[in-house]
């Protein structure tokens, strides 16, 4: 029998996790800088947590959950997203006491059975950042910020944010009443899923990808028509932050998002070149300022967004084709005989302890088939242990580019090469 990964998933190896590993770091920099604390929350949580907390009428919930019920009886699934478990650690590890605003972000593995395509994968990565505790649309405008500054820094160019406000508890319905009425009259040209929809959850028409599903929704009422006095002002304060951060946006009015929480702010940002748009939406997100409540704790603000790590490493990878490689061994430690090879292995801690990278070939008993080795991997010296150079305390250090060499110390051996490659 042959063993393959399962439709969707796939091994990440060194030259992707190159990418991964850089990702990470700047997320962990940006972090540091503005104030936010990592969390990472279980891959499984309760099948209800997802549920109630990204909706029950939602794609994620009805059609990509990896879920199953466990022998003790306990119904769990994978999480396809983060927010909810974010919000849930917030409740239970009393988060809720702490100083306002509470900032956390989090990076790591998630789930969803769909079909697969470039930059989509049934386990997929992801990072994010999330503040909650506070009102003000200062942090809407931090949250964009952050991610945008995370992708310019990994090399992204000509990012677009598109912005939208879909109002609140309040004014929300008076737009929903809208939408019904005009797509009531447009029923016969939506397609099976949006005419469900069209019962369930009408603003998930506006989020479907299906060609005459967006010729309806883009001729809708526009949702910024009908926001209530303190979602306007909050949208228009966003946008003057953003303004002032000289951030380029634009206004996308049938702009939902494909999650029920979010209110009032939401956002998308793309990478606006010919590859950006065939992998779609990097970076999504939005205010949810009723989740917390929903999931049974104090009312409370909250604003993030999250940014999917296999879309950057696919953008990434023609930009930058170095990152992806391992940096090269400074120098090569060859030995020949049983006596030189023990010694060579105490070398080769002290040279790592001097932060020396080095590259040896402990298998290999020739010392010509060492050095052609060495020259293969380019490096400028070899170190040389024989049997003799181990009785006498020496070592051999030979300049590969021109076959020179001499004998030192080999108390002097790190010193030597501290000075010739660093």
């Amino acid at each position: 029998m042959k063993f393959q990964t399962p439709t969707g998933m796939r091994d990440l190896l060194e030259g992707d996790l190159r990418y991964f590993q850089k990702i990470e770091k700047v997320c962990r920099d940006m972090a540091d800088f503005y104030g936010f604390q990592r969390i990472e929350t279980p891959i499984l949580e309760t099948t209800q947590l997802f549920e109630k907390g990204t909706g029950l009428t939602t794609d994620i919930v009805q059609r990509q959950m990896f879920s199953f019920r466990t022998r003790g009886g306990d119904q769990l699934t994978l999480k396809p997203e983060g927010t909810p478990g974010i919000v849930r650690a917030y409740i239970q590890q009393g988060m809720q006491s702490l100083p306002k605003p509470v900032k956390l972000w989090h990076l790591g593995p998630f789930f969803r059975y769909e079909r697969p395509q470039a930059g989509r994968y049934r386990q997929f990565h992801s990072f994010g950042f999330e503040s909650l505790g506070v009102t003000a649309p200062v942090v809407d405008a931090q949250i964009i910020q952050i991610f945008y500054n995370i992708l310019k820094t990994l090399g992204f160019r000509n990012l677009i944010i598109e912005l939208n406000s879909i109002g609140d508890h309040q004014c929300r319905p008076y737009f929903k009443k809208a939408l019904v009425s005009y797509l009531r009259s447009r029923r016969a040209s939506l397609c099976i899923d949006c005419k469900r929809r069209l019962r369930e959850n009408p603003l998930r028409i506006l989020d479907c990808k299906q060609e005459k599903c967006q010729r309806v929704a883009r001729a809708s009422p526009p949702v910024l028509d009908h926001l209530c006095k303190e979602c306007h002002n909050h949208f228009k304060n966003v946008l003057e932050f953003l303004e002032e951060l000289e951030l380029p946006y634009s206004l996308n009015p049938y702009l939902v998002r494909g999650l029920d929480y979010y209110t009032k702010t939401v956002f998308e940002i793309f990478e606006d070149t010919k590859e950006g748009r065939e992998q779609g939406t990097l970076v999504g997100g939005g205010r949810y300022d009723g989740l917390v409540k929903m999931l049974g704790g104090k009312e409370t603000p909250a604003c993030g967004g999250a940014c999917g790590i296999e879309r950057m490493v696919n953008l990434m990878k023609p930009k930058s084709a170095g990152v992806g490689k391992v940096a090269g061994a400074e120098i090569f430690l060859a030995q020949i005989g049983q006596l030189p090879k023990r010694k060579a292995l105490k070398l080769l801690e002290e040279l790592r302890k001097a932060k020396i990278k080095v590259a040896t070939a402990f298998e290999k008993d020739s010392l010509s088939s060492q050095l052609r080795l060495a020259d293969r991997l380019k490096v400028s010296y070899s170190l040389i242990l024989g049997q003799k150079e181990v009785l006498d305390g020496k070592i051999i250090i030979r300049e590969m580019a021109t076959g020179r060499q001499k004998t030192v110390d080999v108390k002097r051996a790190i010193r030597e090469m501290k000075k010739k490659v660093t």
